[in-house]
């Protein structure tokens, strides 16, 4: 190829350059940014979690999904992670659903998601098996923490949905048993909402008082049918297992068939295979209660004409076994004549015997003795005589400084030794002494006893000490009117 021919080549390429068209970075990421979420608007990946290190600050969640092949980056908003159900976790299976855009800023796709939930029955198993271990490890399923339930409740809360084949099971079967007061507090029992309202139920019949105008439930049965593990979910959160805990009414669980098992099922203090059984549990046979009672009556009227027959017996055999009155009075009659036959003579022989016991007593007393015993006592008489004259004497003059004393005391205090210091005692005549001087009105005759007399007086000017203007001194006095001074 010869330069002339090279030169027409480069000439060509540099015209086919010109004729491409030109954008800028931003108008390419927009463009592959269109073509992307046209594309793809709204999928589901299924892949496990990698990257995740919690949520950032602001709240968003950012991680990515994987699988053996490729991986792909996610962002989880705020909005959507705060209501996500599943645990985020790394290395956790899931499927994500939501829309796959570009971020221009690293050149690089990912999915906004939307929504986020387990992939299989195997991640939920393996997320409630922790679950499990965390709250046992708090003790919440712990037996000792259990409650008995009563044997006859008078009012049972049933926590369920109101339009399921559940209340009706559970209706129906507590009217053939035995029937009872049932309180329904409807509830989701499924679904984002269910678990929020399933406690809420719980706390709120735990709130209800006693004897208030909606009766307290002695007992609750939270109940659903059967389901898959994604359908009973609800009764695997946190917040219903430890509202159960909390619960102070004991509470049965009827949580799905007999095979299904739940968190609420280790928690509450009774677990039920079936709601039916659920009401089963809760009240007893009414037919069966009353035979019970019926046999119990039974037996007790029976146990007691038997003690009635066997007292009668017993006592039938002791007196059989008593001897004839006539028997038992013979012995005494018999004692009795022989005491009465001997009672004359057994006083003429006492009187014999106290006369010579008189006789030998005189014999003993001679005149010497006498005079020498009349002595003695006479002696003691004098003796004792003396003694209660000085006693008397001594009383005498203890009782006469006494009353000097008191005498003196009442001389100081009496009114007539104030009087004799230059006070004067006034008084009414009907009325008696006159302690203020408000008691005094204008012409009441008054009497003014000094220490050497009394005087008559009538009083002119009450009205000073009353407090009320007094009349003028200019003022000649009635005729006949006495000066009080």
């Amino acid at each position: 190829m010869t330069n002339t021919d090279s030169a027409s080549l480069f000439d060509a390429g540099d015209k086919a350059v010109a004729n491409i068209p030109e954008f800028s970075v931003s108008e390419i990421a927009g463009a592959l940014k269109r073509t992307v979420e046209g594309a793809f608007p709204y999928v589901r990946i299924r892949g496990e979690i990698s990257g995740f290190r919690g949520a950032h600050s602001s709240g968003h969640a950012y991680f990515a999904l994987k699988d053996e092949g490729a991986k792909i980056d996610a962002v989880c908003f705020r909005g959507v992670f705060s209501k996500v159900k599943a645990k985020v976790q790394e290395g956790l299976e899931v499927i994500a659903t939501g829309r796959v855009t570009t971020y221009p800023g690293k050149s690089s796709y990912q999915i906004i998601v939307e929504s986020i939930e387990p992939a299989g029955a195997g991640a939920l198993l393996a997320l409630l098996e922790e679950r499990r271990k965390k709250l046992a490890a708090e003790g919440l399923f712990d037996d000792e923490r259990k409650k008995p339930l009563p044997y006859l409740p008078g009012v049972i809360g049933v926590v369920t949905s109101p339009t399921g084949a559940v209340i009706r099971d559970i209706l129906h079967r507590l009217k053939d048993r035995f029937p009872r007061t049932v309180l329904v507090w409807p509830v989701s029992v499924q679904g984002d909402k269910a678990a929020g309202e399933v406690a809420a139920a719980i706390e709120g019949f735990n709130a209800l008082k006693q004897g208030g105008k909606i009766p307290r439930p002695d007992v609750l049965i939270v109940a659903r049918g059967g389901g898959s593990i994604e359908d009973l979910w609800a009764f695997n959160e946190e917040i219903v297992v430890r509202a159960v805990a909390g619960s102070a009414i004991p509470i049965i669980s009827a949580v799905g068939h007999e095979t299904d098992t739940t968190l609420i099922d280790f928690v509450s203090d009774k677990r039920a295979p079936t709601p039916t059984a659920a009401a089963e549990m809760a009240v007893p046979v009414r037919a069966d209660l009353l035979r019970e009672i019926l046999n119990h009556s039974q037996r007790l009227e029976t146990g007691r004409m038997r003690v009635f027959t066997q007292a009668r017996q017993r006592l039938t055999d002791i007196a059989r076994a008593l001897p004839r009155r006539d028997q038992l009075l013979e012995g005494p009659r018999q004692r009795f004549d022989h005491a009465s036959a001997k009672l004359s003579s057994a006083l003429n022989v006492l009187v014999h015997k106290q006369r010579a016991r008189l006789e030998t007593a005189a014999a003993g007393l001679t005149p010497g003795r006498l005079q020498q015993s009349t002595r003695h006592q006479r002696e003691s008489i004098r003796n004792l005589t003396h003694r209660m004259q000085l006693a008397a004497r001594r009383r005498v003059s203890d009782l006469t400084l006494r009353l000097a004393s008191h005498a003196k005391l009442l001389e100081t205090l009496s009114h007539r030794a104030t009087l004799e210091r230059g006070f004067a005692m006034v008084t009414k005549p009907d009325k008696g002494l006159v302690r203020h001087a408000k008691d005094v009105k204008t012409g009441d005759k008054l009497e003014v006893t000094f220490a050497d007399g009394t005087v008559g007086a009538l009083a002119t000017d009450a009205a000073a000490a009353t407090g009320t203007s007094a009349p003028s001194r200019g003022k000649t006095k009635p005729p006949g009117q006495p000066d009080l001074f």
